[in-house]
């Protein structure tokens, strides 16, 4: 009956722990309120924490320097609410076997839930790895003030679970997201005469190579790598011909090649220009060996690659998405988070690091 008991404990301070944090505008680089908040419960629970900017973490209990570390990182950021919502996004309403409310479903009940595990193992002595939870900024908007910051504050890290919604299963490869600002190069010339080179006829050629080129190597996880062109800007006025052409191409990448790979094939078939604005959101994956999947799967939990980018871009080792909640449901109007999602995504976290730490 006390395991009972503290199950039952467990998830109801999660559940106004995550009600708090919903109340508490956290746009993201504005996550200073649900800062406090993480700080101020973390600390009545008797937990040393740690800040840089609006990033928190804690370390158990019992750390020790020559373990292995596990990472246990969720957000507490969230995006700003559409038109479409008929309902307050920050009153943390309970109706019909839910919570309302934004950042509810993305990422907050994956964090508390994370929260709640990290307290269940927080006291114990002589597990197989450290713990470090991190509750991090700025994952909205892939901001580098978000985990990347405190990564050196971490320690040497082995592995990580990173809680975002999955209904509790195992996202175990995840696109990158590689943008290319392309530019490509003609002559001016008067448009009534046969003179200059027009850039948009010679960007015209890259574009037709980017929608129709295909890799060769396809993931397992996550199929093709995907290349869209999104942007193209060229011209000042009708009759003068444009010297040049400029296109933004996004690119969603998979653990089939590096960004490296990707760009040196890029590089020889076009002519354009090609500059990346930033090489920070790699594909990753995680072998079905490693002990977090195997746990996961004798859990009852299914593997899949996940086509959304998350900080497990950012993270240098081995790593699983998990979490409570519906990747659908997130950035919708009126977002919510079942109750039983919740009370489930505690139990899970815990079952599943029970089999890995202790």
């Amino acid at each position: 009956m006390q395991q009972n008991k503290d199950t039952t404990t467990r998830y109801q301070e999660a559940l106004a722990l995550l009600q708090q944090l919903i109340a508490i505008p956290s746009f993201s680089r504005e996550e200073q309120g649900t800062g406090d908040a993480l700080v101020a419960f973390l600390q009545q629970q008797g937990v040393q924490t740690h800040r840089k900017e609006n990033n928190v973490w804690a370390f158990n209990q019992y750390y020790d320097p020559k373990l292995p570390t596990l990472l246990l990182n969720s957000h507490h950021d969230t995006v700003k609410p559409n038109t479409g919502y008929t309902r307050n996004p920050f009153e943390a309403s309970i109706e019909d076997g839910k919570i309302n409310g934004l950042g509810s479903n993305d990422a907050g009940g994956c964090l508390v839930a994370l929260v709640a595990a990290f307290l269940y193992f927080y006291p114990k002595q002589h597990l197989t790895y450290n713990l470090v939870l991190a509750a991090t900024a700025e994952e909205e908007i892939s901001g580098r003030n978000g985990v990347e910051l405190i990564l050196p504050e971490l320690g040497p890290l082995e592995a990580a679970i990173v809680g975002e919604p999955t209904e509790m299963h195992l996202a175990v490869a995840e696109k990158g997201l590689l943008v290319l600002d392309c530019e490509a190069h003609g002559k001016a010339g008067h448009a009534a005469r046969e003179e200059g080179i027009n850039a948009l006829y010679e960007a015209l050629e890259d574009i037709t190579w980017f929608k129709n080129y295909r890799f060769p190597k396809v993931s397992n996880h996550l199929g093709p790598i995907k290349m869209s062109v999104t942007m193209v800007q060229a011209g000042t006025q009708h009759n003068v011909v444009p010297d040049t052409c400029r296109f933004t191409v996004d690119v969603r990448l998979t653990d089939a090649y590096t960004m490296e790979e990707v760009l040196d094939v890029i590089g020889q078939h076009v002519k354009a220009t090609v500059t990346p604005r930033s090489m920070r959101l790699k594909p990753s994956s995680i072998p079905r060996e490693h002990p977090l999947v195997q746990a996961g799967l004798k859990l009852g939990r299914n593997t899949y690659g996940s086509p959304t980018t998350s900080d497990k871009a950012l993270l240098p080792v081995p790593s699983i998405k998990m979490g409570p909640g519906f990747s659908g449901r997130s950035h919708m109007a009126d977002e919510f988070l079942y109750l039983h999602e919740l009370r489930e995504g505690i139990e899970l976290y815990i079952k599943l690091l029970e089999q890995v730490v202790v």
